[in-house]
């Protein structure tokens, strides 16, 4: 490499480490925590790993700009709700939230969380993962998901990026944003829908064809395409769009039996399911070459399509595939979660973004 290249590259390196401290500095969280460096960013937060310097404690601090968008606002303030409510060992904790001075100085939301090292979807991508690891991940997420659904919330966004893991393999579900009640009916399934921006490769059949209602068996199914990543290492539905999505889990499942077709409430879509050629079911031992039968077994339960007959969180903990690991004495459920915890969102579209800053300044200035 040439000098003048050399000193090139220095100079951007010097660059993009000025930006980066000066984006830490910019994490306004107090005196407590020292700032160690950023670990994830979104569409609308960054996260960093910090130092609370009272215990040592290494911590994750969640910063959150949402001001700009009602959406945004609407995501923070259930985030916000859900994570004070639940205590569960396979759902991130958070510990703290920062408090602005004044709501007139409040722009940003510093949420304090449990550090964990990486994700599901990068551990995916690193390396392959082996039967037992697959198994006490799947148990973890399942033992998460029995808890969530005991309390009346469907967590909506379940994906391997939503997945924290450290190296001790323990799970965490995170980002709760898009999470709802499952106190759903018909009359407000469009409103459902709204903010329906969940990653297609995991969304549930129903979702896209507007089956009689949602329920609880959308995020099960998230958990079959998870499981069937984790197993092949590579996302098993990767659709570009709407039309091959739906093509590409009907490849797999094949075309819908006669009582799961009229399962689908929307005539629109199923005048398109009939348009398509027939689809013979394929085998997921032919997919999974590798897998265990007991594994194949649980993809199938999970990979329903009709999501009346799809199994339930709690009855996947009693599937073979994750007997080493389940006890009925230590897989806790949680009290139902009223429907008026959710209550803003059936007005959601009546709030200004100025009352859901004050809404969600009123949550954090609660008591933990």
């Amino acid at each position: 490499m040439s000098t003048v290249s050399q000193q090139q590259t220095q100079t951007q390196q010097s660059q993009q480490q000025r930006a980066m401290n000066q984006r830490l500095r910019s994490f306004n969280v107090g005196p407590d925590y020292d700032i160690i460096g950023i670990i994830g960013e979104g569409a609308y937060g960054t996260v960093c790993s910090a130092t609370h310097k009272p215990s040592g404690v290494k911590v994750a601090i969640k910063r959150i700009m949402p001001f700009e968008h009602s959406m945004f606002c609407l995501r923070t303030l259930r985030e916000i709700k859900l994570l004070k409510c639940f205590q569960h060992e396979n759902i991130i904790s958070i510990f703290d939230l920062v408090r602005p001075p004044t709501i007139e100085a409040f722009t940003e939301v510093y949420l304090i969380q449990e550090f964990m090292e990486t994700d599901m979807h990068r551990v995916i991508r690193c390396q392959t993962l082996s039967d037992d690891h697959c198994q006490y991940f799947v148990y973890q997420i399942l033992r998460a998901l029995k808890y969530l659904h005991s309390a009346n919330v469907l967590h909506r966004d379940l994906k391997p990026s939503n997945l924290l893991v450290n190296a001790n393999c323990d799970l965490k579900v995170c980002d709760f944003g898009l999470a709802r009640s499952s106190y759903m009916t018909e009359d407000n399934t469009a409103a459902f829908m709204t903010e329906y921006v969940a990653t297609r490769w995991y969304r549930a059949p129903e979702i896209m064809l507007s089956f009689k209602e949602y329920t609880k068996a959308i995020d099960v199914w998230s958990v079959g395409c998870i499981l069937a990543e984790m197993l092949s290492s590579r996302p098993l539905f990767p659709g570009r769009d709407y039309n091959h999505q739906l093509s590409l889990i009907l490849d797999v499942l094949g075309t819908p039996i006669m009582d799961d077709y009229y399962a689908i409430k929307s005539q629109r879509a199923r005048d398109y399911i009939r348009s398509l050629p027939f689809k013979k079911k394929q085998s997921l031992q032919s997919l999974f070459p590798n897998a265990s039968a007991n594994a194949i077994d649980m993809l199938e339960r999970l990979l329903t399509f009709n999501p009346d007959k799809r199994i339930t969180a709690e009855e996947a903990l009693k599937h073979p595939y994750v007997r080493d690991y389940h006890d009925p004495d230590d897989e806790p459920v949680a009290p139902p979660i009223p429907e008026a915890f959710f209550d803003f969102d059936n007005y959601k579209d009546q709030l200004s973004t100025e009352q859901l800053k004050v809404m969600i300044y009123e949550e954090i200035c609660r008591p933990m």
